[in-house]
């Protein structure tokens, strides 16, 4: 086992699941994904674009309502998948007229009842841990604004009226505050996510309005200190989107995430869209932060060489499914899934001659696998190693990794 098996995650998604579409129309994003990430690591999502790495992002950040499963940060649910309950209820309706219509028995129709009712306690459970968690987060977030206030006020020499002001200043953010703002996003595209029509300044000090600071000074200092942190001037701040280059934009983007203090970041895709020295510079700019803010970081990518300089673990997607899931060096030094060992197969490398004899693997999961007897669910396979495979393949792959 990781020793991060040692500790509490502080990320823990279960059994997430994100459809769109309705009834025989229905597309399955996310299916049943399950993960953890530890306080301080990088953790890679990986896959073919297509495969839900995105979906699941937003997801977890409330950006899409998940049909189904949940979302825990500090031990506490932030995404409760309601929208399954809610298919299921019209499906228990639907069957309870047919039944009626047709005589069927009361049996049968009281146990259609039974049902929604209790589908309506999880969604009303649901709502309410949602309400219940911002109310005690900001119930904490005050006393903690409390404490450091009397521990300052108690020193020799402070200043105590100016204390006070920032006392009174930060307690009304403290109870504006929500537990979701400690988890911020980086998007794929930094021409797409920054609004042309605003300057700097106000992208990277909108989330800040949002949460209501009203201290014009206070904004100010943010956004100045967040644009030297990512390697930006200040007279950037005046400037539109339209007048940075790719890099910068991005980076632009970086501090917009980074100005709300989080704990966590989602990098989703962040150096996809940039010239090969321009990744470079973003991702050593991320490591950075990782290390002066202490920040967790889930790292969406398709780079595979990428995400194995960059990454603790890493998680391969396929199809919405997440196939395996491994430290980084396990993953490149043992693969095991088949789709897996295609996609590793597939990274170029800097040597002709490697090049020339290279093989790829070609992943059909209609030939690699046999799923007509057994559906298959993500195992342990060593310590540490988690493959989605069938009883059968389990062993295969166990015997694979011991090797």
């Amino acid at each position: 086992m990781s020793e991060n098996n040692h500790q509490e995650p502080l990320l823990k998604v279960e059994h997430l699941s994100m459809y769109f579409g309705k009834r025989d129309a229905v597309k399955k994003a996310v299916n049943d994904v399950s993960f953890d990430i530890y306080k301080g690591e990088i953790f890679g999502l990986v896959g073919e674009s297509g495969c839900g790495k995105t979906t699941t992002g937003r997801t977890i950040i409330r950006l899409y309502d998940a049909t189904s499963g949940s979302v825990y940060f500090h031990g506490t649910r932030i995404v409760a998948g309601t929208r399954s309950y809610v298919e299921e209820i019209k499906q228990q309706r639907a069957k309870i007229k047919e039944l009626s219509s047709n005589g069927g028995a009361e049996a049968e129709i009281q146990a259609c009842k039974d049902r929604i009712a209790e589908l309506r306690q999880e969604i009303k459970k649901a709502k309410y841990d949602h309400k219940h968690v911002n109310d005690q987060f900001r119930k904490d977030e005050a006393e903690r604004v409390t404490r450091e206030y009397q521990e300052a006020i108690s020193k020799p020499g402070a200043e105590k009226h100016a204390l006070h002001r920032k006392y009174l200043h930060d307690l009304r953010l403290a109870r504006h505050s929500q537990l979701v703002t400690k988890i911020q996003m980086i998007y794929q595209d930094p021409i797409a996510s920054l609004d042309p029509r605003m300057t700097v300044r106000e992208i990277i000090a909108e989330g800040l309005k949002i949460q209501g600071e009203k201290d014009q000074k206070v904004i100010d200092e943010k956004v100045l200190k967040m644009l030297e942190t990512v390697g930006l001037v200040s007279e950037h701040a005046t400037r539109y989107p339209h007048e940075f280059s790719g890099g910068q934009r991005q980076r632009i983007g970086i501090a917009r995430s980074i100005v709300m203090n989080p704990e966590m970041i989602i990098a989703d895709e962040p150096i996809s869209a940039l010239d090969v020295s321009i990744r470079a510079q973003v991702i050593n700019l991320l490591n950075e932060l990782r290390a002066s803010m202490g920040l967790t970081i889930l790292f969406i990518a398709h780079d595979l060489s990428v995400v194995k300089y960059f990454s603790d673990r890493i998680g391969v997607m396929y199809y919405g499914n997440l196939v395996e899931m491994t430290d980084s060096d396990e993953l490149f030094r043992c693969p095991l899934h088949p789709y897996t060992k295609s996609l590793l197969s597939a990274i170029p490398l800097p040597d002709p001659e490697s090049e020339r004899n290279r093989i790829r693997i070609r992943y059909n999961p209609l030939v690699d696998h046999e799923y007509t007897t057994e559906e298959p669910e993500l195992r342990e396979v060593i310590p540490g190693h988690f493959v989605r495979c069938t009883l059968k393949e389990f062993e295969k792959y166990r015997e694979e990794a011991q090797k």
